[in-house]
């Protein structure tokens, strides 16, 4: 096998184990490990379609890595609001 069809069956198992380990309720869908799985196979499922030149799936595999991160910035910035012990005006940066 060529490098592209490495990289991409990476990402393709990547994202197939984050849907199951959802599906089956091992993992949960707005934690770390589904959206990092998300992310990076994606990613690597995107770098792999750009490397045989075809579009579509580019667009498809960027779009679904840039929303995942966004949900990554998400939950990071939900989890940072319920941390204990901050102050008000420490969660907004104040001093």
């Amino acid at each position: 096998m060529d490098a592209a069809t490495w990289i991409g069956s990476l990402g393709v198992a990547l994202l197939l184990l984050a849907f199951f380990l959802n599906l089956f309720k091992f993992i949960a869908q707005d934690g770390f490990a589904y959206i990092g799985m998300n992310i990076a196979g994606a990613g690597f499922a995107c770098w792999s379609s750009w490397m045989i030149a075809f579009i579509p799936f580019v667009v498809l595999e960027a779009v679904w890595c840039l929303v995942a991160t966004a949900a990554l910035a998400k939950r990071i910035r939900s989890t940072r609001a319920r941390t204990p012990g901050r102050a008000a005006g420490q969660q907004r940066g104040e001093a």
